[in-house]
């Protein structure tokens, strides 16, 4: 198994893209249980981002295939004024919003889908940039996950951007160790619900 890490390439890695996703949705386990439709989650955490901020993409890839995948935004007020105008309209046929309070998991990742601005939080101000990263279980505690996330963190650095932050279901110990690993460390928030978020500088060692 030789992995390498390199930019996103939309006409080959969507597919992989799209079932990273799925298969990592359920706190890092596969969510084909829980989100029937394949489309669901990759819509909201994975295309948004390869669409709107290509360059902020990046994939682990064993061979021609890709394993995982990094993607994030450097700006997320920026992030969710696109997604709002651009991405959601090409949603919505599809997905419309709902009309009533959700009653089943994908019903509650729609509504999450139709309201971007919950990404915005005043604590988080200095944590500009945001970000999403799965790896396909085998290829989890390899490496390859510290070597995509300094593959983003270069590239943010690079265009000026001071610090990055992420949110994880707290019930996910396996992600927090790895976050803390790599250097994130936890930014309170007021009533966070099941989530925790995190935060670091783009510069430093990962």
């Amino acid at each position: 198994m030789t992995v390498t890490i390199r930019p996103y390439r939309h006409a080959t890695d969507k597919e992989a893209l799209y079932d990273i996703c799925v298969r990592t949705a359920d706190a890092g386990e596969d969510s084909r249980h829980l989100y029937p439709d394949l489309d669901l989650m990759p819509s909201i955490f994975a295309a948004p981002y390869v669409h709107l901020e290509p360059d902020l993409a990046f994939v682990a890839g064993d061979g021609g295939q890709a394993v995982g995948y990094i993607v994030g935004c450097a700006d997320t007020q920026a992030f969710v004024r696109a997604y709002r105008e651009e991405w959601l309209p090409r949603l919505a046929d599809r997905y419309p919003a709902p009309e009533r309070p959700p009653a089943t998991p994908s019903e509650e990742m729609v509504a999450l889908m139709h309201d971007p601005e919950r990404m915005i939080l005043p604590e988080l101000a200095g944590y500009p940039a945001h970000l999403h990263i799965d790896l396909l279980p085998g290829y989890q505690r390899a490496g390859h996950g510290r070597a995509l996330m300094a593959a983003l963190l270069r590239a943010l650095e690079a265009k000026g951007v001071p610090a990055i932050h992420l949110s994880m279901l707290t019930a996910n110990t396996r992600a927090r160790a790895f976050y803390d690993r790599v250097g994130f460390h936890e930014i309170p928030v007021p009533d966070p619900g099941p989530v925790t978020y995190l935060g670091r500088s783009t510069a430093g060692p990962v």
